[in-house]
């Protein structure tokens, strides 16, 4: 059996995703991170970014998250997000109708957070 690791994606309201995973791929403050079984404890602070989970099934889980926190000890991570969707969750023409008025408006930060939800709706 492969060395497997357990995942919870957190947002505030609920629980988005938990199950047993392989490889969890994430954006950080300090940049992407990959987390695999045996990976050294660490602690860090998330970005907006889609974050992939590739399941111990062999699938693949994204979801679009914007900020919050990661955590790794003893093949545990928690993925404590203010806002996650996974990506079957996403309205694309929603996306891109809140992408294109975040860019007439000027709003970098809706617009950061519309191509994030398209990143990972689009990476399915």
């Amino acid at each position: 059996m492969a060395a497997e690791l357990h995942v919870a994606l957190v947002a505030a309201d609920r629980e988005v995703w938990s199950g047993q995973a392989t490889l969890v791929v994430a954006r950080t403050t300090s940049g992407d991170i990959g987390v695999m079984p045996g990976h050294q404890p660490l602690l860090g602070v998330l970005e907006s970014g889609p974050v992939t989970i590739r399941t111990s099934e062999g699938g693949t889980v994204v979801a679009a998250v914007h900020g919050g926190f990661i955590s790794f000890a003893d093949d545990k991570l928690s993925l404590l997000a203010e806002i996650a969707e996974l990506s079957d969750e996403i309205d694309v023409q929603r996306a891109e109708r809140e992408l294109e008025r975040a860019k007439a408006v000027g709003d970098a930060a809706a617009e950061r957070r519309a191509d994030v939800r398209l990143r990972a709706a689009t990476a399915r």
